[in-house]
């Protein structure tokens, strides 16, 4: 069968090998963040909906699965908000009752949160990962850009309701913007905002890609130090390098696993071969080929060149 809502297994800094599910078109979201290394969004919208057929997605799942292959989190991820689709529910369920050895991740912006069912559609995964880059309607508003009806006030709000109901893990995903975010009076309020969540983990993210705005720049390794001693104990850099398993090099075509990683996030070369566990040179082979296909571009940033999908 060929997939197309799944995507991978890829190797994540965080999840280890995952297989992504996508359930909106390209860039369907509810924020159109300045960091976003998918781009800016092209669909901001509030609109729940069945955006892609949800027995294709479930068909797709059962086909994937049944093969047993090694997995250590099916994350709803891709690039757009997951939970504006009104079946991501019913696929969770799926996977939990047809395939319960396998993990189920949700990488969520947490727009959505004072929405009761969204809340009872997470309730069977494993994990959720949800954001939360301000607490101030003004610094939301310059980082994440949501959609007309979403405030910072209805973030917060949601993901402490949901914090309260939800018996998985949660690792709370804060993303530091240079000059926005970590001032002394919003970094309090985060501080506070954490305390009142209480996650399980609390991950600090920086640009590591290229992002949407061009003045967006990463926060020095020593920032990002500073600001997790702040926040407490349970809270911890987010890694700029893949640390975990490699992929098997028979288990895909490496093309194809280079692309629908390429797809989700701009990388390096270098970043290609870490990931994948395969050497530079055979990275290289297959960028040339994806490039020659018009499937991928190099653009050039500070830590190197990547590749972005055209």
């Amino acid at each position: 069968m060929a997939y197309r809502y799944l995507f991978g297994p890829v190797p994540s800094r965080r999840l280890g090998i995952s297989l992504g599910i996508d359930l909106v078109p390209h860039k369907t979201c509810t924020f159109d963040c300045v960091y976003c290394e998918c781009g800016r969004t092209t669909d901001l919208t509030c609109e729940r909906r069945e955006y892609v057929p949800t027995d294709r997605v479930i068909a797709e799942l059962d086909d994937f699965l049944a093969k047993a292959p090694e997995l250590d989190y099916v994350t709803f991820a891709g690039s757009g908000e997951p939970t504006l689709h009104s079946g991501i529910g019913e696929i969770i369920s799926f996977i939990k009752d047809r395939y319960p050895r396998y993990r189920v991740a949700v990488l969520t912006n947490s727009a959505f949160f004072t929405d009761p069912d969204v809340r009872a559609a997470l309730m069977p995964a494993d994990l959720v990962v949800p954001s939360l880059d301000a607490v101030s309607e003004e610094v939301f508003s310059k980082i994440n850009r949501p959609c007309r009806g979403i405030t910072a006030g209805q973030v917060l709000e949601g993901l402490l309701d949901f914090a309260r109901e939800y018996t998985g893990e949660v690792w709370l995903e804060i993303f530091i913007v240079p000059g926005v975010n970590d001032t002394e009076k919003e970094l309090r309020l985060l501080k506070d905002a954490v305390a009142a969540i209480n996650p399980d983990r609390v991950q600090i993210n920086t640009l590591d890609r290229p992002g949407t705005e061009n003045w967006v720049r990463p926060a020095s390794p020593e920032a990002i130090e500073r600001i997790a001693a702040m926040l407490g104990g349970n809270a911890g850099a987010i890694g700029v390098a893949y640390a975990g398993r490699t992929l098997p090099p028979e288990s895909e075509d490496i093309g194809e696993t280079i692309l629908a990683t390429i797809r989700r996030r701009p990388c390096t070369p270098r970043d290609l071969a870490t990931l994948l566990g395969i050497r530079p040179t055979e990275v290289a082979k297959h960028l040339r080929v994806l490039e020659a296909r018009g499937l991928i571009e190099p653009v050039e940033e500070k830590r190197g060149v990547f590749y972005r999908p055209t």
